[in-house]
């Protein structure tokens, strides 16, 4: 029987020690109960009241709200270019894109910046939630609640009994010809 990190609160260097040994299991597999090595891992996020995950191949990095210039002429979803590490990254609000109101942003948003070699893209989201992983079993073809606008991204759904977590096609997103299009 496993060990609660809690029963180890008041003694270090055991609950360093069971640490330890749980990153050595889920490593070799053996992490949780019932855990697959078909398991699927991705970057959870929160768009409006919407949790959405990507493809962690898909996911560069992820950023605090940066410092961002302001694009003359350019459609209210692209809200300006930010210098990150000397590279111009464009900053788009995933909401609005999508048809919704901006995004407010506070101290829990965040910019995904998108892993693709040709089209560097930063997505801003109201929170990045972590990694997720799902099984086979948790997958579902339909994604309820969502804006129409988001409908041809959602490529399925994961449903974990507490919420269910829409697949964002990052990749697709930001090929589209509609999200390259960001002139008025």
């Amino acid at each position: 029987m496993a060990t609660s990190l809690a029963e180890l609160r008041t003694r270090p260097f055991e609950l360093l020690q069971e640490l330890e040994r749980r990153s050595r299991a889920v490593a070799s597999g053996r992490g949780r109960e019932g855990a697959s090595q078909e398991e699927w891992v991705g970057v959870g996020f929160r768009v409006a009241h919407i949790s959405l995950v990507a493809a962690r191949d898909e996911v560069r990095e992820v950023l605090p709200f940066p410092g961002i210039t302001k694009l003359p002429g350019a459609k209210p979803w692209l809200l300006g270019l930010a210098n990150v590490r000397g590279q111009l990254l464009p900053i788009t609000d995933l909401n609005a894109f999508f048809g919704g109101m901006p995004t407010d942003i506070g101290r829990n948003t965040r910019v995904i910046m998108v892993n693709h070699p040709d089209i560097p893209a930063g997505l801003l989201v109201d929170e990045v939630r972590g990694f997720r992983r799902f099984v086979p079993s948790e997958q579902v073809s339909a994604m309820p609640d969502i804006s129409p606008g988001m409908v041809p991204f959602i490529s399925s759904a994961y449903n974990t009994g507490d919420e269910v977590w829409g697949v964002l096609g990052v990749q697709a997103l930001v090929e589209n010809p509609v999200f390259l299009d960001a002139a008025r």
